[in-house]
């Protein structure tokens, strides 16, 4: 299921390959949002072609309203709604659920919610939710969570952890009951929770380390709470979550974010920042990051990014980008995501070769600080 091929010797990172239904996954590794069956404006073959995605999220909340899971049951599962033939892990919905606060409602038996599309009541259960990503196929599902805000006060955390420990539970119970509905494996995490508190993480990573499923989560981090203190959680997690099986941060997050994950041993990223960043013309390159709104590139007429690991970054100027992007054209927020896409998938494969060649502290230092660089 998961092999780790490597391991740096002064860091906690290594490299590893993830055997899913629909492909090998190379580890460290970053996986673009797909939120609702689309990674936002950028076509499936552009995601292969251009940014070689291994692996893509989908999201159970937005799915589960549009189109459906009736729709999605009549396609044969979302590998064939949207014609995508590699990996797919789906988030449960707890985060989303978490961002609607003032449209939701928890009890021990669920998440009950408003749709933010019609105002319309719904629920999300453990086993609910485990039923949906049966339908949707994904090759890694996730359990349901509640995702404490940041900050929260201990008391409110540990009832947090204690909510998501009994979800767990009833999420196991169903995904043993229930089989896959399209003829491939499905796997299921179980996520870490326990906002910045030391010893409610380790509780909450231990518990999700004895359910002994095919990976683990680390969740409710890059909500808020400084840096400092992700890394240190990052830390105390990884202590605990065993070695032979992936970790997946969810959520974070910048590329000085991924770097310093690697190096404590982080296996798998997500989040949205290249995509929505790049909308708002934010361009991260291996040189720094690029504000391409701002007057200076104007009549600079030189490529996005003359060495960039994307065929648009080396084709088109930043003259032309910031026109697209100040213009409001759909092209310029496709050029940028297909380009930030392409950077955070060059710089974990770039990561990995590091690591397998015994020289990655030291490449990852000089990174950490050319990627946050204001350009």
């Amino acid at each position: 299921m998961f092999t780790i091929k490597s391991r740096d010797k002064e860091t906690k990172a290594r490299t590893g390959v993830l055997k899913t239904a629909h492909g090998d996954i190379p580890t460290p590794i970053f996986m673009p949002v797909g939120t609702a069956g689309t990674v936002k404006g950028i076509l499936q073959q552009d995601l292969i072609d251009e940014i070689d995605a291994k692996i893509i999220l989908g999201n159970t909340y937005h799915l589960y309203l549009r189109p459906g899971t009736g729709i999605l049951n009549e396609a044969g599962g979302l590998h064939r709604f949207i014609n995508w033939p590699r990996p797919i892990l789906t988030d449960s919905g707890g985060y989303q659920v978490f961002s609607l606060s003032e449209n939701r409602k928890l009890t021990e038996e669920g998440a009950v919610f408003k749709s933010h599309i019609d105002g319309s009541t719904h629920i999300f259960t453990p086993e609910n939710t485990v039923d949906i990503q049966r339908i949707i196929g994904a090759d890694i599902m996730m359990v349901l969570d509640e995702c404490a805000p940041f900050p929260c006060d201990r008391k409110y955390a540990e009832k947090s952890v204690v909510l998501t420990h009994k979800w767990l539970e009833r999420a196991i119970k169903r995904y043993s009951e229930t089989e896959p509905l399209w003829g491939h494996d499905q796997l299921l995490f179980p996520i870490v929770q326990g906002s910045t508190f030391d010893d409610l993480r380790r509780i909450s990573a231990e518990k999700a380390a004895s359910v002994n499923m095919a990976g683990n989560a680390i969740g409710g981090l890059s909500v808020g709470e400084p840096a400092e203190d992700m890394y240190r959680i990052i830390e105390v997690v990884n202590e605990i979550l065993p070695e032979e099986k992936p970790r997946y941060l969810m959520g974070v997050g910048t590329p000085a974010n991924l770097l310093e994950a690697i190096e404590r041993g982080i296996d798998m990223f997500d989040c949205v920042m290249p995509t929505r960043n790049g909308r708002n013309g934010m361009l991260f390159t291996g040189e720094g990051i690029i504000n391409i709104k701002n007057k200076k590139w104007a009549d600079d007429f030189s490529p996005v990014d003359p060495t960039g690991p994307s065929a648009v970054s080396r084709y088109y100027s930043k003259a032309y980008l910031r026109h697209l992007i100040i213009s409001g054209e759909i092209l310029g927020s496709q050029i940028a995501s297909i380009h930030n896409l392409a950077f955070y998938l060059m710089l974990v494969s770039e990561a990995r070769k590091k690591i397998e060649e015994g020289n990655f502290r030291k490449w990852k230092e000089k990174m950490t600080i050319k990627v946050s660089e204001r350009l």
